[in-house]
């Protein structure tokens, strides 16, 4: 079965984007050089930012949409994207396509419907662009799970731990900072906990807390596998 090529949208930030294709990589376990996927990666740090829109900044969309054009005119048969607030311009991305658009969020939904079906409380971490735009919120409560968020003082907090990893900042202090946050939605009822920035997996792994951590760069990860090289068929 042939390979298939996949464009990356990326740059939010470039860490995170890194993070996502050094993972794929070792997820794939090429045997030989030719058996690892071709990407086709649009890294670009100058979309705007996704969490400033709502203060009156530029709109991320028509930037996303240029990119996810030249991603399918260079060759992608389908495209992903390693940022999960950006997600909120998916509309925009798939006007821009003819060729499939695989949804970080669907997917993670999906993952956690199939891998635990019986939890009915996650605890969510993720960037306040997200947040105000339901993304996960909403997909999850068509599966009846509901979903726990920061107050407003910690959601403060992790956003400056955030902005601080984007600006290269994991040390030990920004892994136990991450720590404290997820710590806090398993003490209101979390019985797992969505990482739904994908800069949060540079400082936050699964081992770290007490209950399950669904990893969404993990879970691009592993789809993006699925689709690419093991011939599921692709979202419509």
């Amino acid at each position: 079965m042939s390979l298939k090529t996949v464009g990356v949208l990326g740059g939010m930030g470039p860490a995170a984007t890194i993070d996502f294709m050094s993972k794929l990589l070792k997820a794939t376990k090429a045997k030989e050089e030719q058996d690892n996927l071709r990407l086709l990666v649009d890294c670009n740090p100058h979309v705007p930012d996704r969490n400033h829109l709502i203060a009156g900044g530029p709109t991320p969309g028509p930037v996303l949409a240029a990119m996810a054009g030249g991603l399918e005119r260079s060759g992608a048969d389908f495209v992903v994207m390693a940022c999960n607030t950006a997600h909120g311009y998916e509309s925009e991305i798939r006007a821009a396509l003819s060729v499939p658009f695989v949804s970080l969020i669907a997917e993670t939904a999906a993952t956690l419907k199939a891998r635990h079906g019986g939890i009915k409380r996650v605890g969510l971490l993720a960037a306040s662009g997200c947040l105000e735009a339901r993304l996960y919120q909403d997909a999850f409560a068509k599966d009846g799970v509901e979903t726990l968020t920061l107050d407003p003082l910690d959601q403060s907090r992790f956003m400056t731990a955030i902005y601080d990893i984007k600006r290269g900042e994991v040390s030990q202090a920004s892994r136990a900072q991450m720590r404290a946050l997820a710590d806090v939605l398993i003490g209101a009822g979390a019985e797992a906990v969505v990482a739904g920035c994908t800069e949060v997996p540079l400082v936050l792994a699964w081992a770290d807390i007490a209950k399950p951590l669904l990893d969404t760069t993990d879970i691009l990860v592993e789809r993006t596998l699925a689709y690419a090289r093991d011939g599921e068929p692709l979202p419509a």
